[in-house]
């Protein structure tokens, strides 16, 4: 019983009523900002490379992936039986605001959202803010299935993918739209 006193309720509920919250109209121009900065890059023609000699364009480059042309997905797909077993990058949109909230990749899709993953906690905060002020929201995942099977080129695919759509929950991004749906909210 003397264990239990080490942490008094009041203490609790202090640190956890203390956390910031960002509200609706806060949440509606981060959104808007996010929104604005994508519906450009989808608007926008990529620059063609000019070369000496006629190269036929890989499939795996960041500018031929359109991640909002993907079949989303259930947040829920990797408790369902399935065939996602294979190497993928995949794209966690909210589909009711058209923005890209996340860019991954994995060797086996299957597997990768079972076990602990930091974008689930930011998803949360993140229906939970719109839930809150009854603001609409759909996240689901698209996946790519033409990624590479090798680790490096997938990451780097990636990487370019975080680059061009500026994902917000992203780290690499961090800097840019802020962390207000991190595990400090």
């Amino acid at each position: 019983m003397e264990q239990l006193s080490l942490f008094s309720n009041t203490e609790y509920k202090i640190l956890r009523n203390a956390k910031p919250v960002m509200d609706a109209e806060a949440l509606q121009q981060w959104k808007s900002r996010v929104f604005n900065y994508q519906k450009h890059v989808r608007e926008s023609k990529p620059p063609q490379q000019v070369t000496l000699f006629d190269v036929a364009p890989s499939h795996c480059q960041a500018d031929i992936i359109d991640p909002f042309k993907l079949q989303l997905q259930s947040m829920a797909f990797y408790r369902m039986p399935d065939h996602y077993g294979q190497a993928a990058l995949y794209f966690v949109i909210d589909s009711a605001a058209e923005i890209l909230l996340y860019v991954g990749e994995t060797k086996q899709s299957n597997k990768r959202w079972k076990n602990t993953h930091d974008c689930k906690g930011y998803i949360s905060t993140y229906q939970e803010l719109h839930y809150r002020y009854q603001l609409t929201t759909a996240v689901n995942i698209g996946f790519w299935w033409d990624a590479p099977v090798d680790r490096r080129p997938r990451q780097a695919l990636e990487q370019a993918m975080i680059q061009k759509w500026r994902s917000p929950f992203n780290k690499e991004m961090w800097q840019l739209w802020g962390q207000p749906f991190g595990y400090g909210i």
